[in-house]
């Protein structure tokens, strides 16, 4: 039986979040007469989340659990997830209950009503740090700035795809994957929800701020080359900007001789220039590792074991994809 709603919940550390979770969704999905099934992804959890995971599939039927071998990330889990997904449509929701449930309803009316995308968009964000809040909020307005694609600001990976738009993000083979930026790239007819971001309901967040940086160059270098571009003109800049300032140095050495300039100007010049190679070097450097990245063709994930559901085709053990 094909599904007609895939849950993809990527899991790292969520022991206490499964049975509430699953509560709120049966209790939102139920009323609407739909099949459906809930997609688990222990992306490598260092706590009780697997054991847990079994036990509630033991009782709750809709449940398939994916096991990765080790911690792959986010990005992985929600790809293997789409990988199994079956149903027509699928819905990413992150475990941590900051994504309600009771929104699912709306992005179903609107996806029967022809659209293919249906956005749940932030409109607060409660459950967020001050920093954390304006960080992001400044992230999605310069990557929209560099990018070629635009990425939808204020809104995470908790959306509705239909199964055309999952087809399509499973042609896509980049291992270093940034996905905000490949729902967003993929297109199709698209709408969107607002909704209120609560706290978690258990557990603590698995990205610190080092995280996030490195999550913010990720999705800068996927989809811009901008930053290249930026430190060829800076480049260019200061090259004319040292052309001037020599035309200056023979105009002074001709009308006032050759004084000995100070020692701290220079070693001012040589730290700033110094600096601005090294920057340029490191921009190149984070093409250069994607490039290596992808040349290796390592596979985005790799699955120890798989528990379907019990109204799912049995899934091959030991997939590699």
């Amino acid at each position: 039986m094909i599904p007609t709603l895939s849950l993809i919940v990527p899991m790292h550390n969520e022991a206490g979040n499964i049975d509430t979770l699953y509560q709120r969704l049966a209790n939102v999905l139920s009323p609407l007469s739909v099949s459906w099934e809930m997609i688990c992804i222990n992306d490598g959890s260092t706590d009780d989340t697997l054991n847990e995971l079994l036990k509630a599939q033991r009782i709750y039927k809709e449940i398939c659990i994916i096991d990765l071998t080790r911690n792959f990330g986010k990005e992985a889990a929600l790809s293997a997830g789409l990988d199994f997904a079956k149903g027509e449509a699928a819905i990413p929701i992150d475990a941590d209950l900051q994504d309600p449930p009771e929104i699912i309803p709306q992005m179903i009316e609107l996806w029967r009503k022809g659209f293919e995308v249906v956005l749940a968009k932030r409109k607060t964000r409660t459950g967020d740090s001050f920093v954390k809040r304006n960080t992001a909020h400044l992230f999605y307005r310069i990557i929209n700035k560099l990018s070629e694609v635009d990425i939808p600001q204020d809104t995470g990976d908790y959306r509705l795809i239909s199964r055309p738009v999952i087809n399509a993000l499973k042609q896509l083979p980049e291992r270093r994957r940034f996905m905000k930026g490949l729902f967003a790239w993929v297109g199709y007819k698209t709408a969107e929800i607002e909704y209120e971001r609560p706290e978690r309901f258990s557990g603590t967040s698995k990205f610190n701020y080092w995280k996030l940086w490195n999550f913010a160059l990720e999705g800068i270098t996927s989809f811009s080359d901008a930053p290249l571009k930026i430190a060829s003109y800076l480049g260019i800049i200061i090259s004319l900007l040292s052309f001037v300032y020599a035309i200056k140095i023979v105009i002074d050495t001709l009308l006032f001789g050759n004084p000995v300039k100070g020692y701290p100007s220079l070693i001012v010049a040589i730290l700033f220039f110094s600096g601005v190679q090294l920057i340029a070097l490191g921009i190149i450097g984070e093409y250069l590792g994607r490039i290596y990245a992808e040349t290796k063709q390592r596979p985005i994930y790799l699955i120890r074991d798989i528990w379907p559901s019990e109204d799912i085709t049995v899934f091959q053990k030991n997939k590699e994809n």
